[in-house]
This record gives C-alpha cells, sequence and structure tokens, in this order.
C-alpha cells in the first residue's frame, strides 16, 4: 500500500522558451508528514506548489495526489478536483464574510442547514470560534491566518498547500502562529506543503524539508540532516551559518587544516571543500600568542555570543555560551567540536 499523499516525478515547468523555473523536481510527501519547499526567491517553490495545486500546467512530469494522476502528458486535473486545501501568503478572505461565513463557504458537500454547524467545529479547532462573527478587517493578521487554515481545512483535505502563509505577521506573531497551525495539522491528521524563505520557519515547522535552488532540488531530508550534514555549500550556507575551509585529504578521515588536525564525515582525498557549523567550534584563551586566532567582532545574543576569530587572514565565525566571555583583541585558539562535512572533492574550488 502506497502511504505517500503526493508523488511528485520529474517535474518541469518553463514560461519562456529553454529557461525552465522548475527543473526536473521529484519528491514525495507521506501521510500525516508536514513538508517544506525552502529556497530564495526565483528557485522555483512557489511555481511548484502551483502546479501540484493545478494553477499551472506541467511541460513534463507526473504529479500524483492518492494514488491518482492529476498531472501527466494530456492529463489535467483541475485544481478543484485535486482534493487539497490552499493557504495564500494573503490569506485571500472574502472581507464582506464573517469568519464563520468565509469557513462554511467551501463546503459545497455538506447540506447547508448543517454547514455553519461543522463551520463552527472547525474553528473551534483553530481557537477561532470567539471570532466567528468578525470580518477580516475585524481580525489580527494571525486571526486571519487560523480563518484561512480553518477554511483550508474544513472539506477535509488530506493535502493541506501553504504559500509563505506566515510572511506578513510579525516576528513574535509568527512564531506563535506557526506552532497552533502546526498543531492543528497534526490533530487534523493532515499532510501539508509549506513554501517558505525562512530557514528557521522550515527547520521548526516541517517534517522534512527540500532545499531548492535555481530551480533544482538540491537536498531532502529531516531538518537536522539538512542543518548539520549539508551536501552542498549552497544548503550549507543558506541553512544558517557556516565555516567554509579547504584541505588536502589523503583518502582518510583525518584532515591537517590551518587551524589544527579535523575529522571529517567521510573518507576524503585530494583537494576537498569543507564545512563546520559555529557552534561546532569552541575557542580559549591562547597561553602562547603565536600562531593564534585574534576576536575582531564580537555580537551578545543572550543565550549565546558570536565571536569572530581572523585566523592567518581568513575569518571564522563561533558560537559560544554566554558563560564564555572573550573581548576584541584577545588572543585565542580554535578548536574543532564536532566533524566537518566534506562539501565538495577533487575540484577546482573558487
Amino acid at each position: 500500500m502506497n502511504t505517500s499523499i503526493v508523488e511528485i516525478k520529474n517535474i518541469s515547468k518553463s514560461f519562456t522558451k529553454n529557461n525552465p523555473v522548475v527543473n526536473d523536481v521529484s519528491f514525495d510527501v507521506k501521510s500525516d508528514e508536514i513538508f517544506a519547499l525552502l529556497g530564495p526567491s526565483g528557485c522555483g517553490k512557489t511555481t511548484t506548489l502551483r502546479l501540484i495545486a493545478g494553477f499551472e500546467y506541467a511541460d513534463s512530469g507526473s504529479i500524483t495526489i492518492q494514488n491518482k494522476i492529476v498531472e501527466q502528458d494530456k492529463i489535467h486535473v483541475l485544481p478543484q478536483e485535486r482534493g487539497v486545501g490552499f493557504v495564500f501568503q494573503d490569506y485571500a478572505l472574502f472581507p464582506h464574510m464573517t469568519a464563520i461565513q468565509n469557513v462554511a463557504f467551501g463546503l459545497k458537500d455538506i447540506p447547508k442547514n448543517k454547514r455553519e454547524v461543522y463551520a463552527e467545529e472547525v474553528l473551534c479547532r483553530t481557537g477561532m470560534e470567539k471570532y466567528r462573527d468578525r470580518t477580516p478587517d475585524e481580525l489580527s493578521g494571525g486571526q486571519q491566518q487560523r480563518v484561512a487554515l480553518a477554511r483550508a481545512i474544513a472539506p477535509k483535505p488530506k493535502l493541506v498547500l501553504m504559500d509563505e502563509p506566515f510572511s506578513g505577521l510579525d516576528a513574535m506573531l509568527r512564531d506563535s502562529t506557526r506552532k497552533e497551525v502546526r498543531a492543528v495539522l497534526k490533530k487534523s491528521g493532515m499532510s501539508a506543503i509549506l513554501v517558505t524563505h525562512d530557514q528557521e520557519e522550515a527547520l521548526s515547522f516541517a517534517d522534512r524539508i527540500a532545499v531548492m535552488n535555481n530551480g533544482k532540488i538540491e537536498q531532502i531530508g529531516t531538518p537536522e540532516e539538512v542543518y548539520y550534514q549539508p551536501k552542498t555549500q549552497f544548503v550549507a550556507q543558506f541553512l544558517g551559518r557556516t565555516n567554509l575551509f579547504r584541505a588536502y585529504a589523503n583518502g582518510g578521515k583525518e584532515v591537517d587544516t590551518q587551524f589544527g588536525e579535523v575529522l571529517i564525515n567521510k573518507n576524503a582525498e585530494g583537494l576537498i571543500l569543507c564545512s563546520i557549523r559555529p557552534e561546532h567550534l569552541g575557542i580559549s584563551k591562547a597561553e602562547i600568542e603565536d600562531d593564534c586566532g585574534t576576536i575582531i567582532g564580537r555580537e551578545f545574543r543572550g543565550h549565546d555570543i558570536t565571536y569572530y576569530v581572523l585566523f592567518r587572514g581568513d575569518r571564522y565565525i563561533v558560537h559560544t555560551d554566554n558563560r564564555d566571555i572573550f573581548e576584541l583583541d584577545d588572543k585565542v585558539i580554535m578548536k574543532p567540536l564536532e566533524k566537518a562535512i566534506v562539501l565538495e572533492q577533487n575540484k577546482a574550488i573558487q
């Protein structure tokens, strides 16, 4: 039995000749899974979502939703017949309708005399029952977002598509709304695909993440996998801060670097490019000021401190506990705390 709610195979889409916006993209979304398409503006993530929704026609490839082909060759199932819910970036609520009327609007398969009762039940699940009679202009951004989610899940779709749904909210409201929406989706047993350019949002909200760049998927994995085990330089740099360095490997899992011997995550040989996260570097005060680094920048962040260390002409970023206090111009020694990740081997690294 196929447990995937959605299967996307080799989907491509161009709006101009020989310039694919989505280029041979493949992934699947499991039952009860929240999946994120993460990448910079213009990478093709929203177009991918619109292809799944049926708002765009694919040039090639196939899309299957609940074991039914909805996109392939000459097959194109209309959006309203795909059985998916859609939460837009601007919420797209009807301004002249109350919250409960907005939710009830799409319940075409429920008798009219029962729609309001059911809509109120769905509003309760999103914590919006107290605001059922308010119009969108009487609601805050977070409240409008929850009404939009209620409207999307009311017809009981197996899949909810979400296009940058939290981008219009301020930082505190964005965080709380994300947690509430995730809880509702999990409690409802629905799968979801989230499109976002926000790394923190993807890491905290999704069960798995696909990192997109220039129309292609560079890596798919759990938040921990894509963050701690990036496969490309783009993924390493896009998923938060990192330190890149070059080294020569001799076929083993240890390399000599300018700041000492470093363990790497796999056997490698030749010129390699490695990534190590700032929290995976430790620093301590140098007892002798020969061959050490210098603190050239410091950012206090409350729960931790970010230091910028200049060592042999290169700058490194180090995150430390807020109890490790160093001052500008302090001489320090850097020490790797975890293995570095090999990104490239035997290439002419720029």
